[in-house]
């Protein structure tokens, strides 16, 4: 008897690490989500992940504030997910792809969505149906972000003052990644300077270099583990608040 038993728990150990190591990304995550308020329909610019306006339009406005585990102390900011309702009389098998550009907790839910975004999820019919529920049962799973025509963009944070402080905002990050930190070149130390992250995607320093062109490297967590990427000459010797500047840089 007790040969027999410890052969079976032999087999539970195996099958629950086979359970382990098979799950992935592609997996859907069964969850909860809701909507806040808006007056037009669209995002927040006044999300946590810092992005103002692009963060009230970006992805045709189908944008998400997240539960702390999914917000990562904001390396989640930018990150896409699909994210679909599991009530079949009113909610389509697609779905509605997000941008995360906020944080936020509800009633025990992990999603809470532009109304735009809430109101793809429904059937043709039924979006009605669905805002009257209010919170609702999902199941979610991480997915590329996909900007055609678009590269890494860095905003330079209206709070920034040439040439003290320079904070800057993340766009466009594209592929399944999370930019876990950020440095600047200063030439005339000849090394990479660490930047704070202030808040959400937004990363500072009070020591910005002060002349010639800006050069940022970033620590990225992709499909092809951590890896730093570099993005020469990202900024103009003369950049200005409010502006947002394209880099040749493509995440995937």
């Amino acid at each position: 008897m007790g040969y027999s038993f410890k052969f079976h728990c032999c087999i539970v150990s195996i099958m629950v690490l086979f359970s382990t190591l098979c799950y992935s990304q592609d997996d859907f995550v069964k969850s909860r989500a809701t909507y806040y308020g808006s007056p037009d329909c669209l995002g927040t610019p006044r999300g946590a992940c810092g992005y103002g306006e692009y963060g009230r339009t970006v992805n045709d406005a189908n944008v998400a504030g997240v539960s702390y585990r999914l917000y990562k102390n904001g390396a989640g900011c930018g990150a896409c997910y699909q994210v679909r309702c599991t009530n079949p009389q009113l909610c389509t098998d697609n779905g509605v792809n997000i941008v995360v550009t906020d944080y936020g907790e509800g009633d025990n839910t992990d999603f809470i969505l532009s109304p735009r975004a809430y109101g793809r999820m429904a059937q043709s019919d039924k979006a009605g149906e669905l805002y009257a529920y209010g919170v609702v049962e999902v199941e979610y799973k991480r997915i590329p972000c996909r900007y055609g025509g678009y590269k890494l963009q860095f905003k330079v944070h209206e709070h920034s003052k040439y040439s003290n402080y320079l904070a800057i905002v993340i766009l466009y990050q594209a592929g399944r990644t999370e930019i876990l930190a950020a440095q600047v070149w200063q030439a005339d130390c000849n090394e990479w300077i660490e930047m704070r992250r202030a808040y959400g995607a937004v990363f500072d320093t009070t020591s910005p270099p002060s002349s010639g062109y800006v050069s940022f490297r970033f620590q990225v967590s992709g499909s092809a583990g951590v890896y730093w990427v570099e993005a020469a000459n990202a900024l103009p010797s003369n950049w200005e608040a409010g502006v947002a500047y394209e880099s040749d840089v493509q995440l995937e």
